[in-house]
């Protein structure tokens, strides 16, 4: 770190990841939602400042077109990786990662980032903005994810909708974790499938550092 004001690291952050570009073509059932730079910037500033980025592995899971991943290789970790299922991000990710010129190589992996991926033998930081459940059939998608945490991370930074402490909390308690931090978020999104009825709309969310046993 430097001896700038840490609020201004973190809007320095946030300008870089301004170039990161997002879904050309989002998909419903998966909930591709572009993650805003403030809040990744948010998340990443909060996770470096707690020794959870630089020199560690990191690993976004759902990592979309890269928003996390990126900002995590813009603070010095010894490794990032991006998960996700859909090709189509993971080639806009690819193109965004020379747009912010990360620091540090990502490895762009197409898996189910639910089905636990990858073992790394070293500790894990998880940084994800999973699906938050929203559309019919996908409930619980959230869980699916932080399950998927509780095998591969030593720590993760998760973000769910708005009024899921209790449930977070319960989750980490029963897997041996413990929820360290949590703080409230919301970001803007653009109308962008059939279903949305306004141009843009303000979510509501909650982010939550999990320690886990």
């Amino acid at each position: 770190m430097t001896d700038v004001e840490p609020g201004a690291t973190r809007r320095r952050l946030a300008q870089e990841l301004a170039v990161v570009a997002g879904f050309e073509d989002p998909r419903a059932p998966l909930e591709q939602y572009h993650t805003p730079p403030d809040l990744a910037a948010h998340i990443v500033h909060v996770a470096d400042l707690q020794g959870d980025v630089e020199g560690r592995t990191v690993v976004d899971l759902g990592c979309g077109t890269g928003m996390l991943a990126l900002g995590a290789a813009l603070r010095g970790p010894a490794r990032v990786v991006g998960v996700d299922v859909d090709d189509a991000p993971l080639a806009t990710a690819r193109k965004n990662e020379r747009r912010v010129g990360a620091r540090t190589d990502v490895s762009w992996i197409r898996a189910d980032a639910t089905v636990a991926p990858l073992c790394p033998p070293e500790p894990v930081t998880v940084l994800m903005n999973p699906p938050f459940g929203a559309q019919r059939g996908n409930e619980g998608a959230d869980r699916a994810f932080l399950e998927t945490a509780t095998e591969v991370a030593s720590v993760s930074y998760s973000v769910h909708n708005a009024g899921s402490e209790s449930f977070v909390e319960a989750f980490a308690a029963d897997e041996g974790g413990e929820v360290s931090h949590a703080f409230a978020a919301e970001f803007e999104l653009p109308r962008q499938f059939d279903h949305h009825a306004e141009d843009t709309r303000t979510i509501d969310a909650e982010v939550f550092r999990i320690e886990w046993g």
